[in-house]
């Protein structure tokens, strides 16, 4: 509006003031008063309103604010004594710094006008500022509750903060004090990639900036960057200041961003009596942006400290293992029987089972002759067998003689087919033979295989013997140490130096002295292994005559 126009419409305002208090004063005359339609009293009415009231500030409490579809915000104003109807259009309702809220007193800066189609008069509203900042307290309470009872805050969404992150990401000012005195702690205590995402910390815009900052380091969960690595912990960090200047982190897009964060999220903002709505979302509330950065590691000396500890103890303990494992092969040494004695049993048993062999061997033998004296028994000679046909064939000659012609016929016929059936003599010796062939490779056969076993055994014996025998650890280019007193030394350290020792090797004796103590030679240092002596074609180990007492 300009400023001609305003002072039309208020010299006209004037004007109508002034000339309906000459009419009250002056005699009723109905026939100069004009008539008025409905539209044109309604548009004077509105100009005069809105000229009148064109930039009012109200303070009042807020009462049934409501979000229609096409974006636009309308509330009531009402204190004890009168209601004022709000409008506020979308444009303006978008960018208000706080939005009407239930109960929430405020100071309502606009331009009054009518609304003739009800005959009402109503607050276009351009900008809403709280009335206090025990409104301003009373608001964040409600959002508190609210929050709370979705859940937001439930102590089963907390997680656990790393104890020792890799990486650590910042949501803060890239220019404040904050930031310095973060990275300054964590290169005291514990140096750690650090991934600052800068924002806004308060005024227009602030708080979508911090939500999307949060959202952005969680999106890296399950969209990793190869240029940029995912941190473990979250730090949301401000410095100090009023209450109003901390409002980013109070809002609720805020709120739920750090709810929704997958990522451990610590909150410090502002100083140790600063209490923020992102405190009781956040997973862990660092009293300061300092505390925050000693919450989110630890002290690396201690840590240093910890692991030498713990080495000591290691060092301690295996060598606790090595002397019960030294005093264990100890006691296995004194308890473990005497070689000798170990050969003279094995020798004894080979000789039991040898006499049992022999013993065995000779009771088969004597079965076997038995069974084939008791079979020639059986066997009838061709002699024999022709005597006793002979007399067969002279009962039955005598038989024929006694019966008729006819019988005898009938006791030929009979008898030829009586000699048909027999088996010639010459082919029973035959099959006789062949049954004894039979046996006798069976039994052969059986004995050579028991004579084998037996053979076998033996060699195992020897065998056995022979790499029971230190003389084969000799050989292979060991060297058996003892003192002059002839007893047996078993470690480097066991004697001082300049000590008198006999070295025995496979071939011989060789004596010497104690020098001092090296190292063990590495892995690539080993000797080369004797090449083991020759054995005569056909001798066996037992007949070395190189072999000798361990003792």
């Amino acid at each position: 509006m300009t400023f001609p126009l305003a002072s039309e419409l208020t010299l006209g305002l004037i004007w109508l003031i002034f000339h309906n208090m000459q009419e009250q004063n002056s005699p009723p005359n109905d026939g100069n008063r004009p008539v008025w339609t409905l539209g044109d009293l309604s548009q004077a009415l509105k100009k005069t309103v809105e000229s009148v009231y064109d930039q009012v500030r109200v303070k009042a409490e807020v009462s049934q604010p409501k979000r229609a579809a096409s974006g636009h915000v309308y509330f009531t104003l009402k204190d004890d004594s009168a209601t004022l109807d709000a409008v506020c259009w979308k444009g303006v309702a978008a960018q208000l710094a706080t939005q009407p809220e239930e109960g929430l007193e405020v100071v309502v800066t606009g331009k009054l006008t009518t609304y003739p189609g009800r005959s009402k008069y109503q607050i276009v509203v351009q900008q809403v500022e709280l009335a206090g900042e025990g409104a301003l307290l009373k608001q964040l309470e409600e959002r508190r509750r609210r929050l709370m009872a979705e859940g937001l805050f439930a102590p089963e969404r907390k997680q656990m903060i790393p104890a020792m992150p890799r990486i650590i990401g910042v949501v803060t000012s890239p220019t404040g004090a904050v930031i310095r005195d973060i990275l300054h702690r964590l290169k005291e205590r514990y140096p750690v990639h650090v991934l600052v995402w800068p924002v806004p910390v308060q005024g227009q815009g602030a708080a979508e900036d911090i939500a999307a900052a949060i959202r952005g380091f969680d999106h890296l969960v399950d969209h990793p960057d190869p240029a940029i690595a995912t941190p473990d912990t979250l730090i949301i960090a401000r410095g100090g200041g009023s209450i109003e200047d901390l409002m980013a982190f109070n809002e609720e897009v805020v709120v739920r961003a750090v709810a929704d964060c997958r990522l451990p999220v610590i909150s410090a903002v502002g100083h140790e009596t600063d209490t923020t709505l992102i405190d009781h979302a956040a997973d862990l509330r660092a009293p300061t942006p300092t505390a925050a950065a000693e919450f989110a590691t630890p002290v690396a000396a201690e840590i240093q400290a910890r692991i030498n500890d713990l080495e000591t103890r290691m060092m301690q303990r295996m060598q606790q293992k090595f002397d019960q494992s030294t005093q264990q092969v100890r006691h296995l040494e004194r308890v473990l029987a005497d070689p000798g004695m170990l050969m003279e049993t094995k020798g004894q048993r080979l000789d039991l089972a040898v006499t049992g062999l022999d013993r065995s061997t000779e009771t088969i033998l004597a079965r076997l002759n038995d069974r084939f004296t008791r079979l020639g028994a059986r066997l009838q000679t061709p002699s024999h067998q022709l005597s006793a046909a002979a007399d067969r064939l002279r009962s039955v000659e005598r038989r024929a003689d006694l019966a008729v012609a006819s019988s005898i016929e009938a006791a030929r016929g009979r008898l030829s087919r009586v000699t048909e059936k027999l088996t010639p003599p010459a082919e029973r010796i035959t099959m006789a033979n062949a049954r004894l062939d039979l046996a006798s490779q069976k039994l052969g056969s059986l004995i050579t295989a028991r004579l084998n076993h037996a053979g076998t055994r033996l060699d195992q014996s020897i065998r056995l013997l022979d790499a029971s025998s230190f003389q084969r650890v000799l050989d292979r280019g060991f060297a058996l140490v003892t003192t002059s007193a002839g007893a047996i030394m078993r470690s480097a350290g066991e004697h001082p130096d300049g000590t008198a020792v006999s070295l025995r090797f496979a071939d011989g004796d060789r004596a010497a002295s104690l020098g001092e103590k090296s190292s063990p030679p590495s892995s690539a240092q080993k000797p080369e292994p004797k090449a083991k002596p020759a054995r005569p074609a056909g001798a066996s180990k037992k007949d070395n005559p190189d072999q000798g007492n361990l003792f």
